[in-house]
């Protein structure tokens, strides 16, 4: 996979992911909907050295003891999210991508979280927790 791009609302943020991702999922947690304002959230994994901030200011947030994620600093787009037990890796919200439907998720995690009126998806994995898949 080539290089993709993406940033927030604003523009001031863009960013590069060069390579294909780890993993790509929906996720239902309850932190996660907090953040975003919406009722589900697309992430897509990379390693860091995959990832490549070209312009704007992120503002760091840890939301709990071992999650740190990053909002640009002027619109506050939410646009990464990083996991202590996982230094090498970040994940990316998939809708900032300037072309998101290249990373189409291939599961739902948090499902146990997931709120009555959201309708899953009946074409991918479903998992109640985190998933430990790659």
């Amino acid at each position: 996979m080539s290089a993709v791009e993406g940033g927030c609302l604003c523009g001031a943020v863009r960013y590069r992911v060069s390579g294909t991702p780890i993993s790509s999922s929906l996720c239902h947690c309850r932190s996660c909907r907090l953040a975003s304002g919406a009722p589900v959230v697309a992430w897509f994994v990379v390693l860091n050295e995959q990832f490549a901030l070209l312009g704007g200011e992120l503002r760091a947030f840890r939301s709990s003891e071992s999650v740190v994620r990053e909002f640009c600093a002027r619109c506050g787009s939410q646009i990464s999210y990083q996991h202590d037990d996982a230094p090498d890796r970040i994940e990316l919200t998939t809708v900032t991508l300037d072309h998101p439907e290249v990373f189409p998720p291939t599961r739902e995690i948090w499902f146990s979280h997931k709120l009555s009126w959201v309708v899953p998806s009946p074409t991918i994995a479903h998992h109640a927790g985190e998933s430990q898949e790659t």
